[in-house]
């Protein structure tokens, strides 16, 4: 969110609680409904959104240190 609102915290605090909010309503939404009868815990489904996305922000902090 800082990236896409800037850096300013009046601004950023509600945009992020927000989009957290948002991001985690998703998650149960499809974890629930991915395997019907069965629920996925929404933490699997958080981790599988997340992990791949924490690998890319930490590729691009590592091309920037090395540049």
């Amino acid at each position: 969110m800082r990236a896409l609102f800037g850096p300013d915290h009046r601004r950023l605090v509600p945009v992020a609680s927000l989009a957290g909010g948002t991001f985690l309503v998703l998650c149960d939404a499809l974890a629930r409904s991915v395997l019907a009868p069965v629920e996925i815990p929404v933490g699997v489904v958080t981790a599988l959104a997340g992990g791949p996305f924490f690998l890319l922000v930490l590729q691009r902090r590592m091309k920037q240190a090395w540049n």
